[in-house]
């Protein structure tokens, strides 16, 4: 007789077989991955013993020196807060960071669920050697800036809770629901078994935590069960050890312990600086000494950003004259790390953000040329590459490249007043904006990948008919010119009737966008014209090539003398048609005056319109990636930055006015670009271009206007940098697994 099994049932054994599919599924990461039990049963593969890192690896503790890199969350066209990433592209990643020689990715804050899935299958397919990865929990980074006070009831609630969802991200039992800018959905992969360690926070606004210090000084003493505040811990460093122990806590639930940390950076950093003039810059200490972790045997580690160029003291500082590299400059950056690790005695510190960026704008100046950007790929990769060695000399735990991808919503606080409107950042890249280009990845703007500047103008031809334009009209010296556009530059290429030589000619473009500008000055010869430019483009020989700005136009001028008062202006400058053009420049360094600092120091700025010339071409023994025009026989390429032009955002056609709104810059819409070419002789001084009737105005109201529709959706092009390789090469001359002296 046939037996008979209800519905019922099978619906119970379909469950049950369910549920063990899912046991194993999810915890097979962990019996993958060698690790030690500790003596309460967790298990445990990384910990920290004295002052460097150990992995458990075939049966015994070995020295683990971190070389990572910081991985970001947004794509060209999207805020991070928007988590574009998909898996297929993460695998991509985790490939390429591999090959790098990196055997650690840090990522910030929590991310979408398809990044620890990704995670976990890339290391089950290389289970030899998988990519650890250290996870980091923001904070309510504005609300504490805004109201400085961590104490507050929402902000101490809503970190903890983020640091709850974290937990539950990591092992795969979380799920996190629709919440503006962060991350959601049902996270089912267990990465807990490849995570190296956690690391809360964010950089800490000193002022911050000042005011939570003066407001809480009976927050003191807490005694968590795993992390504690010693007896001299300030109220804010009281409010960390809470939140690290809430996090081991909830760790503790989930069958592991790995090592904590919270961030740091050297602003808020214990050691004092006789050099640094800014007071803020030193003003409060956050000292990762004053936690105590116990029945944690993962330990606890400090760790730090720190960049060659910021604050001001790795610049000012006779105190870090004391070490010297071979050549007998002073090496300041090494100096500071080694002062560092003196302090924490017998404790890992791991520098868990450096680098350089390869831009053209600059935002601070540095000792060694280590620049806050004016590199070339090449240069950023010399430069990381000789501060990954200073971190390693130094005995730090690890170093922790920033970036492994550029990053178009990035700000710089010396271009960000002049993006306008700031919102549609993410829109364009800003090449003046060296915060968009500390990656190893460059993401590029979409025309990159179709056209080299290399004086070969034959990729022209390959781009659409409506994607270029020729410009109608007669232009003397001129067989022919031609404009196109992307995300970061408008394109220029021309056919002279003879060949260029720098020598023997200079060439003129004059950029009128809106009414207002130079109609006469000394680059035009006796030429005026019906209406002023407002940028010219000057190619010549290689010091002379650059943008410059008329000067009542000019708004670093505007902001950094008419506004600011730190520069001085003269009246006869800012007068509507001055017949000046002033060579571009930037701010590096703002002027400082007591109380808000030490002493005086004068404001600083540096050239930013300079054009290189070379080739885009990667392949080209003249590959320069600051490259901006070339020229080869009679054919003139060159690609100019937005910014350059008095672009506040073209993806809405915006440009800086001439007025102001609200006391402040204001921008504007243009109608499009109308381009003035002109030939200037070297011998005698005279110009071919601009005359058409004797005596009249040079009808620049009538030449025509290049415009573009608007755009919200970007193309842009990826490629590694040149800085990949040889940080490459910088990766796998350290040994993972030695201790660095």
């Amino acid at each position: 007789m046939k037996g008979n099994t209800s519905p019922i049932a099978w619906l119970m054994r379909f469950a049950l077989l369910s549920v063990a599919f899912f046991l194993v599924w999810h915890y097979w990461p962990t019996k993958k991955v060698e690790s030690v039990q500790s003596a309460d049963g967790s298990q445990i593969k990384f910990r920290t013993l004295g002052d460097h890192i150990e992995m458990y690896d075939k049966q015994q503790w070995i020295p683990f020196f971190v070389k990572g890199v910081n991985v970001g969350a947004a794509l060209p066209g999207h805020d991070p807060g928007e988590l574009p990433i998909s898996k297929e592209k993460y695998l991509e990643w985790f490939k390429q960071i591999q090959e790098l020689g990196a055997n650690t990715i840090r990522v910030y804050t929590i991310l979408t669920p398809v990044f620890y899935q990704a995670l976990v299958e890339y290391n089950q397919r290389h289970a030899d050697q998988p990519l650890y990865f250290i996870q980091g929990v923001w904070t309510p980074e504005d609300e504490l800036i805004e109201s400085k006070d961590a104490y507050l009831e929402a902000i101490y609630s809503e970190f903890q809770s983020e640091i709850t969802y974290a937990v539950g991200a990591v092992y795969g039992t979380a799920d996190i629901p629709e919440r503006l800018g962060k991350a959601t959905g049902s996270y089912r992969y267990n990465a807990g078994p490849y995570l190296l360690a956690w690391h809360i926070g964010t950089e800490w606004d000193p002022k911050m935590v000042q005011n939570t210090n003066d407001l809480h000084k009976d927050k003191t003493g807490f005694q968590g069960t795993h992390i504690s505040a010693k007896p001299n811990a300030s109220p804010f460093e009281n409010w960390l050890a809470e939140m690290l122990d809430h996090l081991a806590v909830l760790e503790s639930e989930n069958g592991w312990k790995h090592p904590l940390t919270f961030t740091n950076w050297v602003t808020t950093d214990p050691l004092k600086h006789p050099g640094e003039v800014l007071v803020q810059e030193d003003m409060v200490s956050v000292d990762a000494t004053r936690l105590n972790a116990h029945n944690w045997p993962a330990g606890y580690f400090a760790s730090f950003h720190a960049y060659p160029y910021y604050p001001d003291f790795f610049l000012l500082d006779q105190t870090l004259m004391d070490m010297k590299d071979k050549d007998g400059t002073a090496n300041t950056y090494l100096s500071y790390l080694t002062k560092l690790k003196a302090y924490h005695k017998d404790m890992p510190v791991m520098i868990t953000e450096f680098g350089v960026p390869s831009s053209l704008g600059i935002g601070h100046l540095a000792n060694k040329d280590r620049h806050q950007g004016g590199h070339d790929e090449t240069q950023q990769g010399q430069i990381n590459a000789s501060l990954l060695q200073d971190i390693a000399s130094a005995g730090m735990a690890g170093g922790i490249v920033f970036s492994w991808q550029d990053e178009w919503f990035k700000r710089t606080w010396n271009t960000m007043h002049f993006e306008i409107p700031q919102s549609r950042r993410k829109l364009w890249n800003n090449v003046l904006t060296n915060e968009q280009h500390f990656g190893l990845v460059a993401e590029m703007s979409g025309k990159a990948g179709t056209l080299q500047i290399d004086g070969d103008a034959s990729d022209w031809q390959s781009l659409k008919e409506d994607e270029k334009r020729t410009l109608a009209g007669g232009y003397p010296g001129w067989k022919s010119i031609w404009m196109t556009h992307d995300e970061a530059y408008v394109y220029i290429a021309g056919e002279l009737e003879q060949p260029f030589d720098p020598e023997r000619e200079k060439l003129y473009f004059g950029v009128d966008t809106i009414p207002g500008g130079n109609r006469h000055a000394k680059e035009l010869g006796g030429a005026k014209l019906d209406e002023g430019l407002e940028t010219l483009i000057e190619l010549g020989k290689d010091n002379e090539s650059q943008v410059k700005i008329a000067s009542n136009y000019d708004f670093h001028t505007r902001l950094y003398g008419n506004q600011y008062g730190m520069l001085k202006v003269k009246p006869e400058d800012m007068k509507d048609d001055s017949g000046i053009f002033n060579p571009w420049k930037l701010a590096v360094g703002l002027e400082q005056i007591p109380p808000d600092s030490t002493r005086y120091n004068p404001f600083q700025d540096v050239p930013a319109g300079m054009l290189k010339r070379g080739s885009t071409d990667p392949a080209s023994a003249d590959f320069n990636s600051l490259t901006m025009w070339q020229a080869k026989g009679s054919v003139v390429e060159m690609r100019i930055p937005w910014m350059l032009l008095g672009f506040t955002d073209p993806s809405s056609l915006q440009v800086m006015s001439y007025g102001e709104k609200d006391g402040k810059l204001a921008a504007t819409t243009t109608q499009g670009i109308r381009l003035l070419p002109w030939i200037v002789q070297r011998s005698d001084g005279s110009v071919r271009g601009l005359v058409k009737d004797a005596g009249a105005e040079y009808p620049v109201s009538k030449l025509p206007a290049y415009t573009w529709p608007a755009w919200n959706k970007v193309q842009y092009v990826e490629r590694l940098k040149k800085s990949y390789d040889l940080m490459k090469d910088a990766f796998h001359q350290i040994d993972d697994h030695v201790s660095q002296p």
